[in-house]
């Protein structure tokens, strides 16, 4: 008997986006994920935000609806330098003020500068990050094994970006879970006049009906409650503790809805 996650809907891939520094370029890169239903997440410095290089304050909660709003620190700090009690107040003001801004807890986080360590890793956690993204890539279309240091595929830059996209794609093998997972800043397609880059990976990626559209902590949530599940010994039936679903595929089958509070017969 084989029992295997899936994402939502009985999919096998997913596509997430990570974008840092909350520059006034989101408001046009937000403008063409929108456009191709495309979803992802903003690591903003609250501490930066309506200095005129970046986005006002009041702008955030409209801006970023229906994406995630994510922290990046107070302040931009090669994070790793610091004294841990200056990264814990970085960490601790940037999740306070973005709080304040969209209304929800703020729980995911990209390293500034790409700066961390263990010691950091830890302390992000006890206070509230449930995964923070790191800027080196792993192109291997992988979840990450340790969401405290989630390397992404690449970065929109990388010049085999489209490549990886039609590899991506083109992927079938369902016994996989499948994730592309690409980052940057926005302030990139100006300053090399490539807004083209984007728009096309977009118009190439988006509205597919077998790739789930997610921000990272949708896909940090969704694969806890997979995590989370309680089976029978032997596997033909399971309770769903949690009040969203989860998928399964067993054996060959379609995929089965796991109903939130519910137990599920797989098997008979």
């Amino acid at each position: 008997m084989k029992i295997y996650d899936c994402f939502p809907g009985g999919k096998t891939k997913a596509l997430t986006m990570s974008y840092d520094d909350g520059r006034p370029q989101d408001e046009r890169l937000v403008s063409v994920f929108n456009q191709y239903g495309i979803r992802g997440t903003f690591n903003l410095n609250y501490g930066f935000l309506g200095d005129g290089a970046h986005i006002a304050k009041e702008r955030v909660a409209e801006l970023y609806r229906g994406h995630e709003v994510a922290t990046h620190t107070l302040s931009h700090p090669t994070i790793a330098r610091c004294p841990l009690p200056q990264a814990a107040e970085e960490l601790l003001e940037d999740r306070k003020g973005l709080e304040s801004l969209v209304g929800y807890p703020v729980r995911g986080h990209a390293y500034p500068n790409g700066s961390y360590s263990a010691d950091i890793q830890t302390l992000f956690q006890k206070l509230g990050a449930a995964y923070a993204r790191v800027v080196s890539a792993t192109a291997d279309y992988a979840l990450p094994e340790n969401p405290l240091e989630w390397h992404p595929t690449c970065h929109h830059n990388d010049p085999a970006l489209m490549e990886k996209a039609e590899f991506f794609v083109n992927f079938s093998k369902k016994q996989y879970l499948k994730l592309m997972y690409v980052w940057g800043h926005s302030y990139e397609f100006d300053d090399r006049d490539n807004w083209n880059v984007i728009e096309d990976f977009c118009a190439y990626m988006g509205s597919r009906s077998d790739i789930w559209y997610a921000t990272n902590i949708e896909i940090i949530d969704y694969m806890e409650r997979c995590r989370g599940l309680r089976f029978t010994a032997d596997g033909t039936c399971v309770y769903n503790p949690f009040a969203e679903s989860v998928w399964l595929q067993v054996n060959d089958g379609e995929p089965v809805e796991i109903k939130g509070g519910m137990l599920t017969k797989l098997i008979g």
